[in-house]
Formats: C-alpha cells, sequence, structure tokens
C-alpha cells in the first residue's frame, strides 16, 4: 500500500580502469582526524588503474577491490551496504545481548526466544499444528477464506495481500488497500518464462513444497506439491508484470467494498474482511483489479482441497524460520542457496538481530541511536541535505524544457520536501505488546498482528506524518510520495556513505548523491504525478510530460543495452524511476558540491581532482560482487540496477568527461547529444 521508493541492497558485477595525473599532491589528513576509509575517504587500493576510466569507469574504481573480495559464505552478495549491514548487527548484538539479561524487556525477550535454538527444536511443528489443523478442518472457501484472514493478521499473505495506507488522491486521509499475491516464487515470470535456469528452480520449488508438506507429517506430499504449484502458475498468469504496477496510475483504483462481490466475484470478501478486523463499508484501493478479478475467480474453481494445501504451505513457509531445524534449514536451502546462491545460512544471532530489528526495530533503535548517532552526526546530515535541496532548486529554475507554471508547482512542491534524518521524534509505542521468552512463534504471531492492527486504527483517524517507514538500523534510503518526505535512518549515514572525516568530494559523491537521488524521486516518472501535498494529480503540461518522456525514452533504451549476464538485460522500463534518481542525484550533489567550496578551488588529495574524487565517492558506494541466481533474481524483479550499472550513470554527466579526460572512441563516451540530461 504505501508509496515508498527505496535505495535497496543492490549491486553489480565489477571489472576495473586508469587513473588521471592531478596538479601538485597535497597530504593527507593528520591521524586524528583520518576518515575511516583511506586517506581522504577513498579506498584507492581498490581501484584497477590498468584499466581506463572511459572505458569502464566500474572497473577503474573498483576492479582490484573486485579481484580481491570474497563474498562470505553467508551472503548471496557483498558491498558497501553488506559492510554497514554487518556493523550493525554486530552493534544490535551487543545492545540485545545486554538487554536480554533484563527479563521483561521486550527486545531482549524476543532476542532471547530466538536464540533458544533447543527448545525451539523440542518444539518441531508444534506451534503451528493448530493454525493447520483448523485450515485442513475447514468444510467450505467460506470458512477457508476466514482461516486466510486470521493468518493475514499473523503475517501470512494468501491469495492477496491487504494493508492500511494512505489515499494517494487524498494524502490527509487512511484507506485499505488490496494488491496481488499468492505466488511463493519472487515473480510471475518464475513461473511463465521459457527459461532454462527458472525451469531448474521451479522443480526445485515443487521438491521444497514436498518436503515441507512431509516435515508437516502430510501425506501424498508430492501429488499436493504439484498441484499448489499448478495454482500458484495460474495466480501468477493472471498477475500484472512489476512494470506495470509501478504505474501510479493505473495501480490507483478505488471501489467501494461493497462493490468487490462484482468486481472479483468467487472470493468471500465480506467474510474475510470481518474476520481480518478489516471494515466491510467505505472504499478500497485496489492495485491490480484484473489480477484480483482473475485470483477470485481462480478461488471459485481450484479443488477446495489444493487451496486449504496453498494456504498451510505459506504459513509452513512464512513460520519455518522460527520452527525446528528441519523446517528452517529446508527454507534455507531453496531461499537461500538455489534462489540466491548463499553457501551457508547466517549465524543465529545475525539472524535473531535482523528479527528484533524488524519487529521492534523503535524499541531496540532508541538504545542505537543513542550510543551510535551523536548529534553532531545528525546536524552534518542536516546540512548536507539542505545544501543539496538548494542545488535541486537552482537546477529547476534554469530548466530550458519545462514549462513556467510547471516550474512553479514544482518549485513549491521542493520547498515543502520534509527530510528525515537520523530516527523518528516520536517513537513507536509497543507497550500493548505481548513479548515471552519461550515463545518464538507466538512472539512473531503477536508481533504481526499487533503491526496489522495499528495500521488498522489509523482508519478515521489524522494521517501521521511523524511515522517512520524503516527503523534506524536499516541501511537503505526512501522517498515517500504521498508524504512528500525523503528519509534517512541513522545506519546509512555512516562511511562509506557518509565520513565528516572524509573529504567532502567524496561525501557529496557519497551521501550526497544518495540524498539527491531521493530528493529526484519526487519528480520521477511516477513521483512527478504526487503535488507538493502529496497528492496524485495532473499538475504537468501535456508538453513538458511529451518533453520529459523522450528524455526517459533514451534512459530505458541506455539500460536496455546492458547485458550483466548472457542473454539477461537490465529491463530499462522497470529500472526507469531509480536510473532517472541516479542521474538527478549526481547532477545536483556536484552542483552543491562545488557551490560548498565557495569559489575556492578544490584541493588535490593523492593525485585526485576534487570532481575525480566526487565520482570516486560514487563508485565507492555501489561496489559489489554478486552470486550469479542473486543477480539473475534481481534482474527479474528489482526496480534498480544492478551496483555496476549505476556507477556507468556517470557517462551522461559533462563534467565526468573533463574530470577524467573521456574521448570519442572510449566505450563509455557518449556524444554530446546522446547524453541523458534531465535536471
Amino acid at each position: 500500500m504505501r508509496a515508498i521508493v527505496l535505495i535497496t541492497l543492490l549491486a553489480g558485477a565489477a571489472t576495473g580502469a586508469v587513473a588521471q595525473t592531478a596538479p601538485q599532491q597535497q597530504p593527507a589528513a593528520a591521524s586524528a582526524d583520518r576518515p575511516e576509509i583511506g586517506d581522504f575517504g577513498f579506498d584507492l587500493a581498490g581501484r584497477d588503474t590498468s584499466v581506463a576510466p572511459g572505458k569502464d569507469f566500474y572497473d577503474y574504481a573498483n576492479g582490484d577491490w573486485q579481484k580481491v573480495t570474497q563474498i562470505p559464505a553467508d551472503r548471496s552478495a557483498y558491498g558497501m551496504f553488506h559492510r554497514l549491514q554487518d556493523l550493525s548487527q554486530q552493534r544490535l548484538r551487543s545492545l540485545l545481548e545486554e538487554v536480554a539479561k533484563q527479563p521483561g524487556n521486550k527486545s531482549g525477550d524476543f532476542y532471547t526466544s530466538f536464540m533458544d535454538e533447543a527448545a525451539i527444536n523440542a518444539k518441531g511443528a508444534t506451534p503451528i499444528k493448530p493454525w493447520l489443523a483448523a485450515i485442513k478442518a475447514t468444510k467450505d472457501r467460506r470458512a477457508l477464506a476466514i482461516e486466510a484472514a486470521k493468518m493475514q493478521r499473523y503475517g501470512v499473505s494468501g491469495l492477496f495481500s491487504a494493508g492500511v495506507g494512505q489515499d494517494d488522491k487524498n494524502p490527509d486521509a487512511y484507506i485499505v488497500g488490496l494488491s496481488q499475491g499468492g505466488l511463493g516464487l519472487p515473480d510471475r515470470d518464475y513461473y511463465l518464462k521459457d527459461d532454462a535456469k527458472l525451469a531448474e528452480t521451479r522443480t526445485a520449488y515443487q521438491a521444497y513444497l514436498t518436503r515441507m508438506l512431509e516435515l508437516a507429517g502430510e501425506p501424498d506430499a508430492a501429488k499436493r506439491a504439484a498441484a499448489v504449484f499448478a495454482f500458484e502458475k495460474a495466480l501468477a498468469g493472471v498477475h500484472w508484470t512489476r512494470i506495470e504496477s509501478r504505474d501510479a496510475d493505473k495501480t490507483y483504483n478505488k471501489f467501494a467494498f461493497a462493490d468487490l462481490a462484482q468486481r472479483a466475484p468467487g472470493f468471500d470478501w465480506s467474510d474475510f474482511a470481518k474476520a481480518a478486523g478489516m471494515p466491510v463499508t467505505g472504499d478500497y484501493l485496489v492495485a491490480q483489479p484484473s489480477a484480483l478479478t482473475g485470483e477470485a475467480k481462480l478461488w471459485a474453481e481450484t479443488p477446495l482441497a489444493v487451496l486449504k494445501d496453498h494456504l498451510m504451505l505459506h504459513v509452513i513457509g512464512s513460520y519455518a524460520r522460527f520452527l525446528s531445524s528441519d523446517f528452517d534449514k529446508t527454507r534455507f536451502a531453496f531461499y537461500g542457496t538455489t534462489l540466491s546462491g548463499t553457501p551457508e545460512q547466517q549465524a543465529r544471532w545475525k539472524r535473531g538481530s535482523d528479527l528484533v530489528k524488524n519487529e521492534l526495530g523503535e524499541d531496540i533503535g532508541r538504545a542505537y541511536v543513542a550510543k551510535y548517532f551523536p548529534p553532531e552526526a545528525k546536524a552534518a546530515a542536516d546540512d548536507l541535505v539542505k545544501n543539496v535541496i538548494t542545488a535541486m532548486g537552482e537546477r529547476l529554475r534554469k530548466l530550458e524544457w519545462m514549462a513556467p507554471e510547471t516550474k512553479q508547482k514544482a518549485l513549491a512542491k521542493l520547498a515543502t520536501f520534509r527530510p528525515k534524518i537520523g530516527y523518528p521524534v516520536k517513537w513507536r509505542d509497543y507497550s500493548a505488546l505481548e513479548v515471552k521468552r519461550d515463545d518464538l512463534v507466538g512472539n512473531v504471531a503477536r508481533a504481526n498482528e499487533f503491526d496489522f492492527q495499528r495500521d488498522l486504527n489509523k482508519l478515521g483517524k489524522p494521517v501521521d506524518r511523524g511515522e517512520w517507514f524503516m527503523t534506524p538500523m536499516e541501511i537503505n534510503a526512501y522517498y515517500n510520495p504521498p508524504m512528500n518526505e525523503i528519509v534517512f535512518p541513522a545506519a546509512i549515514l555512516q562511511a562509506p556513505f557518509f565520513d565528516p572525516k572524509a573529504d567532502p568530494a567524496i561525501n557529496y559523491g557519497g551521501i550526497g548523491a544518495v540524498i539527491g537521488h531521493e530528493i529526484s524521486h519526487g519528480f520521477d516518472d511516477q513521483g512527478r504525478k504526487y503535488d507538493a501535498h502529496g497528492k496524485l494529480t495532473d499538475w504537468w503540461t501535456a508538453q513538458d510530460v511529451e518533453r520529459f518522456k523522450g528524455f526517459t525514452d533514451k534512459l530505458v533504451a541506455q539500460y536496455d543495452a546492458y547485458e550483466p549476464l548472457p542473454g539477461q538485460h537490465v529491463q530499462g522500463a522497470l529500472t526507469l524511476g531509480e536510473n532517472i534518481a541516479d542521474l538527478a542525484g549526481l547532477t545536483v550533489s556536484i552542483d552543491a558540491y562545488h557551490a560548498s567550496l565557495g569559489g575556492k578551488p578544490a584541493p588535490v588529495l593523492d593525485g585526485t581532482t576534487g570532481d575525480q574524487r566526487f565520482y570516486l565517492g560514487w563508485a565507492q558506494v555501489w561496489r559489489v560482487k554478486m552470486r550469479e541466481p542473486m543477480l539473475r533474481q534481481s534482474l527479474l524483479t528489482d526496480p534498480h540496477a544492478p551496483g555496476h550499472q549505476r556507477v556507468l550513470t556517470v557517462r551522461n554527466l559533462d563534467p565526468w568527461y573533463g574530470a577524467y579526460n573521456v574521448k570519442a572512441g572510449d566505450a563509455l563516451y557518449l556524444a554530446p547529444e546522446a547524453r541523458v540530461r534531465i535536471w
């Protein structure tokens, strides 16, 4: 439901590149003020200077790092995001182990319940047996819809997903939203695409479903798993593509609840809503109407036994991580190893830290911020955000292709941007959530139900514009169109993204470009559809829309041409929003960097100019190695391009050509008229 655009833990395959000589080198900062990475904030040893910047800038900046870096056995990819994720996990562990000594502390008790592996193994599947029994006991579809609603409250999505968010065309109000669901594989393409690798994955998935039924003590597991897979394949056939589902106009469809039975007949909507605690009057937002119609039809036509098994398998799969090790290992073998290529599961303390972060993030988050995010770091980040917003404003004012009336509204929207830095002003209250030291499955179920009900309780109340949708420990950031806000959790405001002791060029190329990225989401191909108040409305002139589309079509074609795996290209239309944001982020951030110099020339450090360091800062942020299965999954499902291709955004930027003396004939060279310049 929430219209949030994220920078996610992403990356791409990399290679190497050639250093330029620069005027007189100045000494690096004194040791007491050394940045965390290198002499000025960049790991010079990670470059491959045998590769020219114009041949492959990713390889030039990161090639030697790529050659020597080993992906840890417990990861599907490793890069700068993961480096900070490791740090965040370690810090959380120390905090959780401390509070776990205090019975009654909710975060400590939750962590303890996950870490007691012996007790979890002794219980086997017992904690979810009552749920499975209730599903098996249903006599008709109505009763099964009621059980599905109960499971929805516990965090198990069945036929579709339900939630509460802002009404995009009335952002001062909350509304219930419904979207397509029901798949156990990451995307419809995994079921439908004619591809040898995906065919192997489909076979492995059916084996996984079979094994899960066997572990649950169910007979005829292989036959029943095959029937569930056939049902999910049919669901995939009515699903919208990811490209279709990112269109803010097409996914805004307001139905009266009473009309759902006519628009999507065959499903017991009223019984489901009542059992889930959702309203049975008023309006709902439906993201993919034809998909819900198709899913409801399949629900009505599919044998009840198959529908029961489908829901049971989704329950088992959702809770396998919290059951005995046979369930947990079976789930990891498929989702971790087969789908993502990860050889080993993460240590239990890492998984426990992540679990508490996800379920009680603002409880343990208060302690995290108090210990690891000093006021001076927040103040420095606040200043950077202001500078980049100012640079974006200057870019908008100077635009030649945008009509004056659109430009005026764009500047008004920028003026109302709300940055959120580090952590919430008001922390979430978990006092009503019951947590027991010896009941892991119960804790997870109650936490999911707590969040589900918390969202339902928003209906009819004023929108809470202070709410955060990430915890302070997330290595991430987002723009939220109905809120018109940019949000940067504390944990991402660290090296290599941001280091107060690093050279400013590195910070502007790192977190500055990330800030610009998030700001520009308000003006990308979907974010631009929301006005200054966060309302989904058409506020651009038709001519501006057409001119903008001319730019974005070129960007789609540019990314479509990248082929990270043989036969598998980046999807330019799927990644368009993020590619626009990367381009804009770099464009405005280098302006902000130049402005920060106050008219003085940038110093030369370790043989690099200020502009060179700016682009190195960008390249360092997106350093990453990915296992092939994870890269394949990313190319099919991720709205971001891989890290390697994100670095290559620089080929559209005129200052990069001057900084690295890139000439016609170089592999990355684009003629000036071929460079995509939007802002």
